[in-house]
């Protein structure tokens, strides 16, 4: 199956400034997660940038980038431009691979693409993991997912779902069974849905909860969900993520 890899990328952070370009062993963190993208069964990786000092830094290393509007308001938003100036089909294949996961697994990338041609009524794609430990569970900084039994989202959440009636009585003492899962921030997309999706109006749950992908599933449109048996590396959004992952790399 063919796709496109698109990696949006974006000079403005409050945490961790010119995030893109933070050096890891020597590469530019944009670099290092489009190599890593690379690896994928991908036909195409391309760095969709809101600043010339990125899309400059990608061509200093051989990795395609195209100049996007600094002023939108989404990464989604600037996909679409990215789709818009590729010249991508309406029903071609893409993958959001974030800007800040230079431990991204390619074979994740190639699992949430594949399911787009699996489930032909899925117009998004993802992926989760089974959550281990209760504080995760209950930290709203990690989403949460819960499945139909044909894999597609019945719905996302900050709260502590699936909630256990009986056994979280007396309090969130244990996980509930079976084990909840964590949404992993990679997307599939019909690139025609894509292009459409900043265009809808976003759904007041979206607007509640902070979660983009909740305007999809209040609009009518499926999300199909590959469960991962591992957990993936570690983002960066903090310096200290940033040290965490110059570590691993030094390592290697």
């Amino acid at each position: 199956m063919s796709f496109t890899v698109l990696i949006p990328a974006r000079l403005a952070s409050t945490r961790l400034p010119d995030k893109p370009l933070a050096d890891i062993g020597g590469l530019p963190m944009v670099v290092r997660v489009a190599q890593r993208a690379e690896q994928s069964s991908a036909a195409q990786v391309v760095v969709a940038a809101d600043s010339k000092r990125i899309a400059d830094a990608c061509s200093a290393h051989g990795v395609r980038a195209v100049l996007t509007r600094p002023d939108h308001p989404s990464g989604s938003d600037r996909l679409a431009e990215a789709c818009e100036q590729l010249g991508l089909s309406g029903k071609d294949v893409v993958v959001n691979v974030q800007g800040d996961e230079p431990l991204i697994d390619p074979g994740l990338i190639d699992a949430v693409a594949a399911l787009l041609r699996e489930r032909p009524q899925a117009s998004m794609s993802t992926a989760a993991h089974a959550i281990d430990a209760l504080a995760d569970f209950v930290n709203p900084n990690v989403v949460k997912v819960v499945l139909q039994s044909d894999g597609l989202a019945l719905y996302f959440s900050r709260a502590p779902i699936p909630w256990s009636r009986d056994a979280f009585a007396q309090g969130i003492t244990t996980l509930p069974d079976p084990s909840p899962l964590r949404h992993i921030g990679i997307y599939g997309y019909r690139a025609g849905f894509l292009r459409d999706f900043p265009r809808m109006p976003q759904a007041p749950v979206e607007s509640c909860e902070a979660l983009e992908q909740l305007r999809a599933l209040w609009h009518g449109h499926r999300i199909a969900v590959h469960v991962s048996a591992v957990a993936p590396g570690p983002g960066v959004d903090t310096p200290q993520d940033l040290e965490r992952v110059r570590k691993l790399f030094s390592a290697a």
